[in-house]
C-alpha cells in the first residue's frame, strides 16, 4: 500500500489548493454595431461584422 514518505508542508499543500488552477471567464465584449456580447477578436455571430466591416452575411429569418 502506498504511503507518503514525508509530510507535505503547509506551503506546498496551500500552493496546490490555491486559486491559480480555477477557470476564468473568457473576455466578452459588446459588438459596436448590434450590441451583442461575443468573444474578443472574433466575428460577431449576430450581425457578421468584425472591426467595423461586414465579413459574413447573416440571413434574417422572418
Amino acid at each position: 500500500m502506498a504511503v507518503p514518505k514525508r509530510k507535505v508542508s503547509k506551503a506546498r499543500r496551500d500552493k496546490r489548493r490555491s486559486n491559480n488552477s480555477k477557470l476564468t471567464l473568457p473576455g466578452m465584449t459588446k459588438c459596436p454595431k448590434c450590441g451583442e456580447y461575443n468573444l474578443s477578436h472574433r466575428v460577431c455571430k449576430a450581425c457578421g461584422t468584425y472591426a467595423g466591416k461586414e465579413i459574413i452575411t447573416i440571413k434574417e429569418e422572418a
